[in-house]
């Protein structure tokens, strides 16, 4: 049987924002084997207007060491609203979140998931003061930050001089290096990170590779 078969009835209501997955699903989405994982994540896409979603299977894709992978936030405090439909918090309207929002006190420092280069950072959207990092066939993209983008003799930076950060864009940066703050910059209702991922241009749910760098770093553990 092939692994997206295996998800097409997976609800996504499991992942709540405290992330909880029955156990009976667990191994339906991770494999380890000799000290690496198999990249077995349902990525989900959201097609047209119809708001449809649909999992592909991502296991041909990536076979990686996800316990070398670093948890985005510091001083984490909660999650709090996951990949998928919601109630928009400024008008009310159901809409699609292609991230995961996780809250932490204004300041703390925001740390780079996966060692790649910085192919943008921006200040003029939604998402805010912002910095998208990509990792081979993985993006993402870090949302709501403090500080601001400028431009220098002809190279784009991304500065929050109280946090000491200077982030150049084309520049590469290392896993686990402090890429920013959070902030409240761009559409939020209060500080946090809105952290995005996309595999090969398709929307993955941070959920799933959070679970996968847990499992990991767990297996590791008990060798």
């Amino acid at each position: 049987m092939k692994l997206w078969t295996r998800f097409r009835n997976l609800d996504t209501s499991l992942f709540t924002r405290r992330l909880t997955i029955r156990r009976r699903y667990l191994p339906r989405v991770l494999q380890i084997s000799g000290g690496l994982l198999a990249a077995a994540i349902a990525i989900w896409l959201h097609l047209g207007q119809s708001g449809s979603v649909q999992a592909f299977d991502a296991t041909a894709a990536a076979i990686t060491q996800w316990g070398q992978a670093s948890f985005p936030v510091e001083n984490f405090q909660a999650y709090t609203s996951p990949f998928g439909y919601r109630s928009d918090p400024y008008g009310g309207d159901r809409r699609f979140h292609y991230g995961l929002d996780m809250a932490a006190p204004s300041g703390s420092y925001i740390r780079n998931w996966w060692g790649g280069q910085v192919i943008e950072v921006s200040d003029d959207s939604s998402c805010g003061t912002s910095v998208v990092v990509q990792s081979g066939n993985w993006m993402h993209i870090y949302c709501h930050m403090q500080g601001y983008v400028t431009q220098e003799g002809g190279h784009r930076y991304l500065l929050d001089s109280n946090g000491g950060l200077r982030i150049q864009e084309g520049q590469m940066v290392d896993t686990g290096r402090r890429i920013g703050r959070i902030g409240m910059t761009g559409r939020t209702t209060g500080p946090h990170l809105r952290w995005g991922l996309k595999y090969d241009g398709n929307w993955v749910d941070p959920a799933l590779v959070l679970r996968a760098m847990y499992s990991s770093q767990q297996a590791a553990a008990r060798q």
